[in-house]
This record gives structure tokens, C-alpha cells and sequence, in this order.
């Protein structure tokens, strides 16, 4: 919330929303029981959208807007009669459209999440801008984790966090209503696999990919823990080395210039030579 000067991040395990504020430098509870909310992000309005990846009391496994007034309004809850699995991560179009990861993985303990039966396939949905109808994008990827649109919009990339032998990051042609095609290998993590996580473009079609050792015998996190920097043509181009394995990221600041990123037990941010390719308010 780089016009307000703080930064919001889900303290997952907590089953809370932080706020860390930039003036003061202290962190305060913005949301508790927040339905172990995942990846958030922010809508053409400047509003606060999340994904809640675990049910407690009923309520949970759905997409919500925090309003101006702090009421919440569900945006999703399920597809087709059936429930979320647990939405993971999640990014704005310019046209209003609003799209999620939806894999298991908070259905699968009581650490992240609560333990739940998975009702849909792993998939990537899509919230219509206008209608709010929601549409199923992707289908065939396991895993499917962060993703991110191009300067352009014109393409969509996303993580497959469970591929095999290699986890991947997958590039979508979008056309203007929305529709998918022209499905592309953009990066593969190779061996040993990196732990790809959430993903952010920058201005220049660069993708900063939060990134981690996958634990193998042997590997050195430092060689992996941190940020990764593809080019457009996937190529890796830097490395934002971090003393551990890095979640999430976003642009943010005044001038969407701070890179601000979720690792294991903290929260880094340094200041970069570029800004965000995100919808800005």
C-alpha cells in the first residue's frame, strides 16, 4: 500500500494479516482468524483482495474484497457447486478480471490451514470483472502456485510448484476477453529443483521469482534461497541472494520501486532499479 506507506502480508501459520507500518516501523495485527488468507493483492480501486486457503467454523476457501469501510465481501467461494481446495495466490487485470491459484496444499494439515476434502481438480480460475462470473482458465497443471501478467497483459505466466521431474514457469497467450491459448515452457528450475514460489513482473518483462532449496542432500540453500531475475526470454539475469527461502514478493513504495519480499521467519525489502508491472491504483 505504497500510497499509504505500510505493507500488508499474511502471517500464515498465524492465521493473520500483518501490517507493518513504514513511518514507525512496527507491525501490528491488521486482520486475526483471517481464514489463513495466502496471497493478496490489490484491485483497479486500490482495494484489498485475498485468498482465504483454509475453512474455519464452515467459512473460508474464497476470494475476498476488504472494502473502504473494512466490510468484507466475498468475490468466490466455489465453482460450480463445489468448494476452492485452498487459493494460494492471486493478481489483477486492468480489465477489472480477477485471477487465483486454487492447488490443495492448506488442505492437507492443521499448521497452514485445516485439513479439508479437496472437491475440484488443481486449477487456475478467472473472476470476470463485470459479471463476477467465474470461469476455470487452467486445468492441467499440478501445483499451480503464483502467477503474473506481462507489462502488456498479453501474457500470463504461472508456476507449476508440482511438476516432474522439474517445477516450471508456464506462459499463456491472453486475448482480450480472456480466453487462454498457446501454452509455452518459460522457465524450467532444473536440478536440483528450486522451490519457485510467488512471481512479480517489472516494467521490463523481467520476472522476479521467489525462489528456495528444495531441501535435497547435498545443496547448499545459499546457492538457491532468495530471488531469481528471468528475462523476458526466461534466461536468468540476477540473483537476490537472502539467508532464506523466499515466498512471496512484491513492488510496492511511493514509486513501486522497493522490492519487498515474504521469506521463511521475516520480511526483507531493497530498493531496485525498476518498478512493477502490476495494475497501479
Amino acid at each position: 500500500m505504497g500510497d499509504g506507506n505500510y505493507l500488508l502480508f499474511s502471517d500464515v501459520a498465524n492465521n493473520r494479516i500483518v501490517r507493518w507500518d513504514e513511518a514507525t516501523g512496527q507491525s501490528t495485527t491488521y486482520r486475526a482468524s483471517a481464514n489463513y488468507a495466502n496471497g493478496n493483492t490489490r484491485d483497479t480501486q486500490g482495494r484489498l483482495v485475498t485468498c482465504e486457503g483454509a475453512a474455519v467454523g464452515g467459512v473460508g476457501r474464497r476470494i475476498v474484497r476488504t472494502e473502504p469501510s473494512g466490510k468484507i465481501t466475498v468475490l468466490a467461494d466455489n465453482f460450480e457447486g463445489k468448494r476452492f481446495n485452498s487459493p494460494n495466490d492471486i493478481v489483477c487485470r486492468s480489465d477489472g478480471s480477477i485471477w487465483f491459484t486454487d492447488p490443495p496444499f492448506q488442505l492437507t494439515n492443521d499448521y497452514e490451514g485445516r485439513i479439508g476434502k479437496q472437491e475440484l481438480p488443481h486449477a487456475v480460475y478467472r473472476i470476470d470483472g463485470r459479471s463476477g462470473k467465474v470461469t476455470q482458465a487452467i486445468s492441467d497443471l499440478q501445483g499451480p502456485n503464483g502467477l503474473c501478467f506481462s507489462p502488456d497483459e498479453k501474457t500470463l505466466y504461472v508456476i507449476e510448484g508440482r511438476a516432474q521431474p522439474h517445477r516450471l514457469i508456464w506462459a499463456y497467450e491472453v486475448s482480450a476477453d480472456g480466453r487462454l491459448a498457446g501454452k509455452r515452457k518459460h522457465v524450467d528450475a532444473g536440478l536440483p529443483a528450486g522451490a519457485l514460489d510467488g512471481i512479480k513482473c517489472d516494467v521490463d518483462g523481467n520476472i522476479w521469482a521467489g525462489w528456495g532449496s528444495s531441501g535435497m542432500p547435498g545443496v547448499d540453500p545459499a546457492t538457491l534461497d532468495g530471488v531469481i531475475v528471468f528475462n523476458p526470454q526466461g534466461k536468468p539475469i540476477g540473483h537476490v541472494r537472502l539467508p532464506e527461502r523466499c515466498a512471496n514478493l512484491c513492488f510496492g513504495g511511493v514509486d513501486n520501486n522497493r522490492l519487498f519480499m515474504a521469506s521463511s521467519h521475516s520480511i526483507y525489502s531493497l530498493y531496485v532499479n525498476t518498478r512493477g508491472a502490476e495494475v497501479r491504483v
